[in-house]
């Protein structure tokens, strides 16, 4: 049985990741510094931030400290999700130290570990969000987009990518993907988009992005089974906006003076998925448009 280590998977993303891991027939390690709501895998407390916590929750994991105490298998990789997950939910400075550090521990371990592969939970606010304060550059906005970190979230988020790159470079054997996450829905806030359509402005901030949270387990699934080498980053978001405007006309009434490059569905996503589907096989399942709150 495969194996996989799931860090913040008492959260929304992580949890999503932990559900179409075992779906898939993974044994998974959910670590985390809160307890699940459910407990469907195996869990272990531990607070990422202390370097020590993180790279003996590995270790462990890995059978390094003992194989006779490990919880799951050998992992094939880990999935790190834990974190503050959105600006403004602390201070600035706090949101910073917590994510980056957090983060170049797990990323230490990981190697320590001998982990072959560390899935992590990038940002799209590394383009520049909200766009409502500067526009972006074009449409869709693809990863060859400007980074433009505007709060201490998002640029804990791009050094973190850096890092990955850093990291890789140190130890080759240990690979990254970076998953530039959209606005992550639950199929329970499904019943909120409606408010939004009152006024197209409200979402502008991030081209009226948005993703559920299925298809990010789908996609963190697909980070740690797809052949990608060194440290690379993918967008990922729902295949739609959260608009019933089509996406063409929504750029040209919010952002008439940003270019358009290439051809865009009546409704697709203009932050493009189209790297996540070529190299990942990423092809998002759920829209909000088949609920029964599309009406």
């Amino acid at each position: 049985m495969p194996s996989v280590v799931v860090t913040g998977g008492s959260g929304k993303a992580g949890r999503a990741a932990i559900r179409e891991f075992l779906l898939r027939g993974y044994d998974v390690l959910n670590v985390d510094v809160a307890p699940p709501q459910e407990a469907v895998c195996h869990f272990l407390r531990a607070d990422l931030t202390d370097f020590g916590e993180a790279v003996d929750a590995l270790q462990l994991a890995a059978g390094t400290i003992d194989r006779r105490r490990a919880p799951i298998g050998t992992p094939a990789a880990v999935v790190h999700m834990a974190g503050i997950p959105a600006p403004g939910l602390a201070s600035d400075a706090t949101v910073f130290q917590n994510n980056l550090i957090s983060t170049y521990n797990v990323f230490s371990a990981a190697t320590r570990a001998g982990l072959k592969r560390v899935v992590w939970a990038a940002s799209e606010t590394a383009y520049g969000l909200p766009f409502s304060r500067t526009p972006p550059a074009f449409a869709p906005v693809t990863e060859q987009h400007r980074l433009a970190p505007e709060n201490g979230y998002a640029l804990a988020k791009v050094l973190c990518e850096r890092m990955a790159t850093e990291m890789n470079r140190w130890n080759p054997g240990t690979r990254f993907v970076g998953l530039r996450i959209s606005n992550i829905f639950e199929e329970k806030d499904y019943a909120t988009i409606g408010e939004f359509w009152k006024d197209p402005a409200l979402r502008k901030w991030n081209l009226w992005s948005w993703v559920d949270s299925r298809d990010v387990g789908l996609a963190c699934r697909l980070a740690v089974e797809a052949d990608v080498p060194g440290a690379d980053v993918f967008t990922i978001a729902a295949a739609d906006t959260l608009m019933k405007i089509p996406s063409r006309k929504l750029m040209a009434d919010q952002f008439p003076d940003v270019p358009i490059t290439g051809e865009i569905g009546e409704f697709e996503t203009l932050l493009s998925i189209s790297k996540a589907k070529q190299v990942l096989g990423y092809t998002p399942v759920h829209t909000w448009r088949a609920s029964a709150h599309a009406n």
